[in-house]
């Protein structure tokens, strides 16, 4: 049963996205689950929200291009006929230190971790302003609060969501629109558990609650920020991390 209200998930055909997506079609929303490459996972994660009682759909396009962003969007409503929320999780991790770091790098972080983000807010909020009111939601990380090295490009990406954030929420707040992020730390994904055991090892000797998150956990935070729990709350950035910026 759906709760009449439309989310769009960027990047949601794995980890962190999948978990948001699934979570709020758990919650009664119609979701259109956003995808770059892996048709067959987005497809996967449709079923899932279907068979908790909702409605979605997946859409592919590249938030790193305006005029797929558009064309997502357009889909979006032609689908649902509204948006209501929007979760900007899409982005890349490319660690490379100083003294390593090419062009391409420097791209990519930059085109799908900031411009994808301001793209896709601009392009929902045009569809949100006619209703005054919705929700956007960034995903940032804890590397924009933590040094972590061979991170400098990644973490410049994050910090600029954190701003971004803060002055959409500004901009957008006397709209009935509000802005929020999280920033999770080390979270079970395919990243994290592709990692040597030893790097893992030693990663969670620095997290206070000595265990690693998980993308549920996220979609369980981005499920309260999307809803009414947090009606009054906005520009935050909420750091799920186990303890490890600490």
């Amino acid at each position: 049963m759906t709760n009449g209200k439309v989310a769009l998930v960027t990047g949601a055909s794995r980890g962190i996205g999948r978990a948001c997506a699934i979570k709020l079609g758990e919650a009664g929303y119609k979701v259109a689950v956003n995808y770059n490459s892996n048709e067959a996972a987005a497809n996967e994660v449709v079923e899932k929200i279907k068979a908790a009682g909702s409605e979605a759909v997946a859409i592919k396009a590249n938030v790193s291009d305006l005029a797929e962003v558009k064309t997502m969007m357009r889909e979006v409503i032609n689908t649902f006929g509204q948006l209501d929320v929007l979760v900007n999780n899409a982005g890349i991790v490319k660690d490379e230190f100083v003294l390593m770091m090419n062009p391409d790098t420097i791209d990519q972080c930059l085109d799908l971790n900031i411009k994808g983000y301001m793209y896709c807010t601009q392009q929902a909020v045009l569809k949100m302003f006619s209703k005054k009111q919705g929700v956007i939601v960034n995903v940032s990380s804890v590397s924009s609060k933590l040094a972590v090295p061979g991170q400098s490009v990644y973490s410049a990406t994050k910090g600029a969501v954190n701003s971004m954030t803060a002055t959409m929420a500004k901009e957008l707040a006397p709209y009935g629109i509000r802005v929020n992020a999280v920033a999770p730390g080390f979270i079970a994904t395919d990243m994290v558990e592709a990692l040597p055991e030893d790097k893992k090892e030693e990663y969670l000797k620095d997290i206070p609650m000595k265990r690693f998150g998980t993308a549920e956990e996220i979609g369980d935070v981005v499920t309260m920020l999307a809803g009414p729990a947090c009606s009054y709350m906005t520009g935050q950035v909420i750091v799920l991390d186990g303890g490890l910026s600490l």
